[in-house]
């Protein structure tokens, strides 16, 4: 049927040529692309959300679309070739249709390109997400912590011991509604995630012997009372709970008062959906009045041209709306692979044609079911995988507390005198276990970056003030072989994660020490600045690294065969891990040495604005 249309719409079109109507034609054309003017509307604005959205592939689609549609309205105008056909202008009589016309695209240009600069969500709710899932874990395990430790309390206790499993309960129900929040299943959790932060909030006051008579806690089923201390070797574990509650609980009130879309991106949404019904309006007013014009004023000729005009602009309607509806499901299609790209999979499409696009239907409904039970089984597998390592990271450190309290104890010579040796074998298992404990950590960090899970808080301060953080806890091992660190540079202020980059900088120092003979020593740090980065090298002068060896050194669980470096033992992920959280801020690290001539690793960290160029291996 559609093919026939055209058929018939050409031969009207070939008679139209043969009666010599250049006019009439130039003008039909003029009305047919203001026609036209209207489908580039609707893609347009289906590229500005997608470009919302984060999808910047279609960037270059919307500047074209409003390219296309200028070059339209710019060309009725004045007149011209148009896509390489001759466009009649705008009659006298409907310059100010044409006018309203212009108006109502500029309206309309101007709210897809505010639109298209929009935040789709709340910037405030999404960073009190992103910390709170960040630290909920570690609240997990001061909750389980303090548990462990108050177990073996006597009964005069047995209260504390019931708020403590009640902080540890609410915990775990702060991370679930954070995260049904983030991933939009945010029904009722706005209010349970209030009532557990109340609650949390009483039961850590009663425990610190801090009044509560300010908080509401009858909504939360609880009362006001007053509870002995703990025995402070009892509460270690508290003194850690509170100041990480402290800077929880203000993410969390964020989170109950705040959505997580941003109602910027809907109310210019809002706008731009009225400016393009306005602007549709002018169209077909002008549309209309054009028509009436060209049938008006011609002859009897002319008139029986325009007439076949009209039948082109209705077969161009019908084709229009022919195409429209076969287009449909092509754009049922784009809407569900946008929500594919929210995460949301499964979606399905109802077309019960037989046809092509049936076809094509059929295959992208088998392919959503086939993906969506793909991301089911992954987030088992990562679930399984988090658990696992949870498990592992827990008792593996269990033993760690009290070994190392124990040899603390032993040191100080409360359980008695020691001698010399008895002293040197305990400052071993100290040490051992120091240094167990330190591997654990490059393992959890290591799974962080394989699973794209290790997150960077960046804030924009002094990069030397980061480097004298990352220096101070190996100052005493330095000083005690009698190796000198110094720092050159300005404090050139850049946008980072302080605490990771002081990682960085621990481990090249600790990797630098373990390759220096004692007593002759020295380690150089120098910041140097350019306009879109800065640099930071690390030269020690060492025993060096071989060529043969530097191209392995970044990768996990790697050493290099060297006597220094056995015996000062480490996991081989140290270099891995500054890898990754170097990729992670943009930025290179490498390595540049000579056997016995030292060793020198160089990072870059991007200034603002030039990281958007570069991509990390693993986003965090």
């Amino acid at each position: 049927m559609l093919v026939s249309i055209l058929i018939f719409a050409a031969g009207v079109n070939l008679f139209l040529f043969y009666q010599d109507s250049h006019t009439g034609a130039d003008q039909s054309y003029s009305i047919i692309k203001i026609a036209d003017v209207k489908v580039s509307t609707e893609a347009i604005a289906a590229f500005a959300m997608s470009v919302a959205s984060g999808n910047t592939q279609d960037k270059e689609n919307l500047d074209n679309s409003i390219q296309n549609v200028e070059n339209t309205i710019k060309s009725i105008e004045t007149g011209g070739r148009l896509n390489g056909q001759f466009a009649e202008k705008v009659p006298n009589i409907l310059v100010l249709e044409y006018q309203n016309l212009s108006t109502s695209w500029e309206k309309y240009r101007d709210s897809i390109h505010k639109l298209e600069k929009m935040t789709v969500f709340d910037q405030e709710a999404s960073s009190a997400i992103n910390y709170i899932l960040k630290k909920n874990n570690e609240l997990i395990l001061s909750a389980n912590d303090l548990n462990d430790e108050v177990q073996d309390l006597d009964r005069d206790y047995s209260r504390h011991q019931e708020i403590v499993k009640d902080l540890l309960e609410c915990s775990k129900v702060i991370g679930q509604q954070t995260l049904l929040i983030s991933i939009g299943e945010d029904v009722n959790s706005q209010e349970e995630l209030k009532e557990k932060r109340l609650k949390f909030e009483i039961g850590i006051r009663k425990l610190l012997q801090i009044s509560t008579l300010d908080l509401d806690v009858e909504s939360v089923g609880e009362k006001h009372e007053e509870l002995i201390p703990l025995p402070r070797e009892k509460s270690n574990s508290l003194r850690q709970l509170d100041p990480l509650w402290e800077s929880m609980e203000t993410k969390i009130s964020i989170l109950e008062e705040r959505a997580l879309l941003s109602p910027e991106f809907n109310s210019a949404k809002e706008e731009m959906l009225e400016n393009k019904e306005m602007f549709y309006s002018d169209i077909d007013v002008i549309i209309q009045k054009w028509s009436k014009n060209i049938a008006d004023h011609e002859s009897d000729v002319i008139i029986i041209v325009q007439i076949i005009l009209v039948t082109d602009i209705g077969v161009f309607l019908i084709v229009l709306i022919m195409i429209r509806k076969s287009l449909h499901p092509f754009e049922a299609i784009t809407q569900a692979i946008s929500k594919m790209r929210e995460g949301v999979y499964g979606e399905t499409i109802q077309y019960s044609g037989k046809d092509e696009v049936g076809q094509l239907v059929e295959n992208f409904n088998i392919m959503s079911n086939t993906i969506k039970e793909k991301e089911e089984e992954a987030k088992k597998t990562d679930i399984a995988k988090d658990e696992f390592l949870a498990m592992i990271t827990h008792e593996l450190k269990t033993p760690l507390v009290p070994i190392q309290g124990y040899a603390d104890i032993l040191l100080s010579e409360h359980l008695g005198k020691l001698t010399v040796k008895q002293k040197e074998r305990i400052n071993i298992i100290k040490s051992s276990s120091e240094t167990l404990l330190s591997i654990i950590s490059d393992l959890l960090d290591a799974q962080k970056l394989e699973l794209g899970q290790l997150r960077m808080s960046k804030n924009t301060s002094g990069i030397k003030d980061t480097i004298k953080k990352g220096i101070e806890p190996l100052k005493l091992e330095a000083d005690s072989n009698n190796i000198e660190i110094i720092t050159t540079g300005e404090n050139i202020t850049v946008d980072h994660d302080a605490e990771r980059i002081s990682q960085v900088i621990s481990n090249l120092i600790k990797n630098s020490i373990a390759s220096i003979h004692p007593n002759k020593g020295k380690i150089e740090i120098d910041i140097e600045d350019s306009p879109n980065e800065v640099k930071i090298n690390v030269k020690d002068n060492g025993i060096g690294i071989p060529k043969d060896k530097q191209k392995d050194l970044f990768k996990k669980f790697y050493q290099v065969d060297a006597t220094l470096t056995r015996e000062s033992g480490g996991s081989g992920l140290g270099l891995a891990i500054c890898k990754g959280i170097i990729e992670n801020h943009f930025g290179e690290i490498s390595v540049k040495s000579e056997p016995n001539q030292g060793a020198t690793f160089s990072f870059t960290l991007p200034k603002k604005g030039s990281e958007h160029n570069k991509t990390p291996l693993n986003s965090a």
